[in-house]
């Protein structure tokens, strides 16, 4: 019963992100008002029957927490909002340090660290004079959080990497918006497949590394060989 109700939530989640999308693509408020909020429990629930661990499971209902909050646009919740991500970032960064960097190569972590290093420099230097002073410093420090958490994610594995970089790209959407930089076409719309698409390498990369915790069985084949 176990996988046959995880993969029902992840379908779940997926149907979620579908019409979450769409209904960004189509303008529709009431559908993405609805479905946003219904991501992350889905893939919480999916990890969570998957077995995978809790800190896995806290970040991703820290994204819930940010995912309501941003659905406010008061200067307010979006601070919240950022410090409920960032909550999350902090789990993912508890999750992979006691794994981080068995078996990759060190040349590779150097080089991930360079280019996230790049990346977040880069990023803060050119967006800071266009943000609200009251927003550069708590921007800075989640973006340092953030990309923590992509290099750390990018030493776990390929998957739970592309992940991270995608989590990179979907809060650097943001980001520009807020400091009213020159915009995609219906911005929300690649800022949240980008972001649900992040969560879901992130939840497939740490179940397929650092594993998941065994469905217990044991007790039911015991009473199974003692029935007549």
């Amino acid at each position: 019963m176990r996988p046959r109700l995880a993969r029902v939530l992840l379908v779940a989640f997926a149907l979620a992100v579908v019409v979450d999308v769409v209904s960004l693509a189509a303008g529709y408020d009431l559908g993405h008002g609805i479905a946003k909020p219904l991501l992350m429990p889905l893939l919480a629930a999916h990890a969570g029957v998957r077995g995978g661990p809790r800190l896995l499971v806290a970040a991703l209902l820290c994204g819930w927490g940010g995912d309501v909050l941003l659905l406010s646009d008061a200067d307010p919740a979006f601070l919240l909002g950022m410090a409920s991500f960032a909550a999350g970032h902090m789990c993912y960064l508890a999750l992979f340090k006691p794994r981080v960097g068995k078996g990759a190569p060190r040349a590779r972590g150097d080089w991930l660290a360079g280019g996230y290093v790049v990346a977040l420099v880069a990023t803060v230097a050119l967006m800071w004079p266009d943000l609200p002073s009251g927003l550069r410093i708590p921007v800075a420090g989640y973006s340092l959080l953030l990309t923590a958490m992509a290099y750390g994610a990018g030493r776990l594995g390929l998957v739970a990497g592309l992940g991270g970089a995608l989590f990179m790209l979907s809060d650097t959407l943001i980001a520009t918006g807020v400091a009213d930089w020159p915009q995609l076409p219906r911005p929300d719309f690649w800022i949240m497949l980008t972001y649900a698409a992040a969560q879901y390498l992130l939840v497939r990369g740490v179940l397929g590394t650092l594993g998941a915790r065994p469905a217990p069985t044991a007790a039911y084949g015991e009473m199974r060989s003692t029935t007549p």
